[in-house]
């Protein structure tokens, strides 16, 4: 297993596996650039993910998605465990998804509670309805792992 960070010219190759956790293009734009992005290879891209530097100290893990034939494999929290080790200075990672068990659970495994909530985000921002396991994204719940 590899985890290579990217740089910006080679970014945009991965918009496949990009909209498969953020299923809007504009909205990934706001992100990507200012973004560091990290690819798991295992004889092959098996994930990929985006983090950004809020301020000192604080990174959002942005984007993180794997590809569907590698799910429920470890690669996520494979991923995310290297980013937070990775930044030496992060105190707080925050990542911010919809109100979905699954999804919630798998966060929760990889070391995250509660943060806050952003309320009628997904409503607000998205131009049109998302839905997941079967259930529209309304409100944007935040997470955080500390160190």
């Amino acid at each position: 297993m590899e985890i290579i960070k990217l740089h910006d010219d080679n970014k945009r190759k991965y918009i496949d596996l990009l909209l498969l956790a953020d299923e809007q293009e504009s909205m990934i734009d706001k992100y990507l650039e200012h973004g560091e992005m990290f690819v798991l290879n295992e004889n092959g891209v098996k994930a990929e993910c985006v983090v950004t530097n809020e301020a000192d100290g604080i990174y959002e893990l942005k984007n993180i998605a794997v590809m569907p034939d590698s799910q429920r494999k470890g690669y996520g929290k494979r991923l995310i465990d290297y980013v937070f080790s990775h930044y030496a200075d992060c105190n707080t990672l925050f990542v911010g998804t919809g109100d979905v068990p699954s999804t919630l659970g798998f966060y929760h495994k990889c070391g995250f509670t509660e943060s806050h909530r952003i309320k009628n985000f997904f409503t607000d921002n998205y131009d049109h309805l998302i839905f997941e396991d079967g259930k529209q994204l309304v409100d944007m719940v935040y997470l955080k792992r500390e160190r």
